[in-house]
């Protein structure tokens, strides 16, 4: 098992991808999440993995094969009014196959986007999890993560 960075070759696998991430989402909560869908489409890919500013690394088997991706984004406060001035590596998402759950690769992914947030000097990692998704805020908790802010809701219709 091997954690890289992305490349055009890896996109068909992403969808597939993004396609589970999104069913456990719309699972979760179909009010909000049309199923099967993709966040990003194939040409939308091919830009984000060309941009240093959106890293997306994938964790590949023996064959090379992405067995589960993590979407990453240069995020910079400066010069706000109330926040300090901070870089922060924003995950915008990961997932790994349903196939090849339970085999660490989550936590292999996690520990290179830390390791690439340590080297380039980022303050912090934040993210986004829906709590639809147990799985997902268990494992966050498990990698050393904490609340940082909550979102709420109230449904009027």
């Amino acid at each position: 098992m091997k954690v890289r960075r992305a490349e055009a070759k890896d996109i068909p696998y992403i969808l597939r991808l993004l396609v589970q991430v999104d069913m456990v989402h719309h699972n979760g909560r179909p009010d909000l999440f049309k199923g099967p869908a993709t966040k990003y489409n194939e040409n939308e890919l091919k830009t984000i993995l060309c941009d240093d500013t959106t890293p997306v690394f994938v964790c590949v088997d023996e064959n090379d094969i992405p067995l589960g991706h993590a979407f990453c984004i240069h995020k910079q406060i400066k010069g706000d009014n109330v926040l300090t001035d901070i870089n922060t590596l924003y995950i915008d998402d990961i997932c790994v196959d349903e196939a090849a759950r339970g085999k660490h690769i989550g936590k292999a992914l996690f520990d290179f986007v830390e390791e690439y947030a340590a080297v380039h000097g980022f303050y912090n990692i934040t993210l986004n999890v829906w709590t639809c998704n147990p799985g997902a805020v268990k494992f966050y908790e498990s990698m050393g993560l904490s609340p940082q802010k909550i979102g709420m809701e109230k449904i009027i219709r």
